[in-house]
């Protein structure tokens, strides 16, 4: 794997997954409408209702007569196109983690999306301070859409972190012990995590996937997004994830030399912060 980081389609990858992946979202009723049966008349009249209100393209026509337009396959198909080429194609800069298996690859990638999202978010924050304070034309979509991509760096974040084993971790008593003790204490650690995992998943995907997604549930503010109905299956994606790079942490960690944690920075990292700041 690559050790620097640069080039233009390091980030344009990113934001053009971003963008696909927001149309998905927005636009995910259309997908259950045609592919999901609705076992209600009326659940089903109120989701459609919802779509059309916030369709973007309302005069493109649905393939087949349903609701899925041709930007919809375009946004379904690229978005894993786009996945997989920036797995493939991200560089890990020279403070972060150096081992990268399948899945650490898209840990790094999933790591450039969330600051892709932060970014946007910035702007959109300051474009309501612009529209608010300088035109006096405050927007009623921007705070929520703000919460939006908040909440949803939040998760992507941890999964980040996660690879990066960059959480918060206590060393006093870890670092005193040999290493096969070490080696309990972080197996204990993965169970933990996943166990807590498949406990969360396994007692709310019903509530999750039926009472939020399925019915496409509302903010219920004036720009009204679908925040339930999308962060709450969001998050239990994001914590799967999380116990598998936990899993795939302890296998790569699991012969490497016990390493001594202190608050100082060693040789090695001194050079790397040079490196990331541009110095020789």
């Amino acid at each position: 794997m690559q050790t620097r980081s640069g080039g233009i389609a390091e980030w344009l990858i990113p934001l053009a997954f971003v963008g696909t992946t927001a149309w998905l979202i927005w636009h995910l009723p259309a997908f259950m409408l045609d592919w999901i049966p609705y076992t209600s008349d009326s659940l089903r009249a109120q989701v459609e209702a919802i779509y059309l209100r916030a369709d973007v393209t309302p005069n493109m026509g649905g393939i087949f007569g349903g609701h899925i337009d041709l930007l919809d396959i375009a946004a379904l198909v690229l978005t894993p196109i786009l996945a997989f080429f920036g797995a493939r194609s991200v560089r890990h800069a020279g403070m972060e983690h150096g081992d990268a298996s399948t899945v650490d690859r898209i840990a790094l990638f999933i790591g450039r999306v969330t600051m892709m999202m932060i970014a946007i978010m910035t702007i959109i924050m300051l474009y309501e301070v612009f529209m608010r304070y300088i035109m006096e034309k405050p927007t009623e979509w921007a705070n929520e859409m703000t919460l939006w991509f908040a909440s949803f760096v939040f998760l992507t974040s941890g999964f980040y972190a996660m690879q990066q084993r960059c959480h918060i971790r206590i060393f006093l008593i870890y670092d005193m012990m040999p290493r096969w003790v070490q080696r309990a204490f972080d197996s204990f650690s993965c169970l933990l995590i996943v166990t807590f995992a498949f406990a969360l998943v396994y007692g709310s995907y019903k509530q999750v996937f039926v009472n939020k997604l399925y019915k496409w549930e509302l903010y219920g503010s004036a720009f009204n997004p679908p925040i339930p109905a999308t962060l709450q299956p969001m998050v239990l994606i994001m914590i799967s994830l999380v116990a598998a790079q936990a899993v795939l942490n302890l296998i790569a960690d699991w012969n490497k030399e016990p390493e001594i944690h202190t608050d100082e920075p060693d040789a090695e990292e001194i050079e790397m912060l040079k490196r990331a700041v541009g110095q020789d």
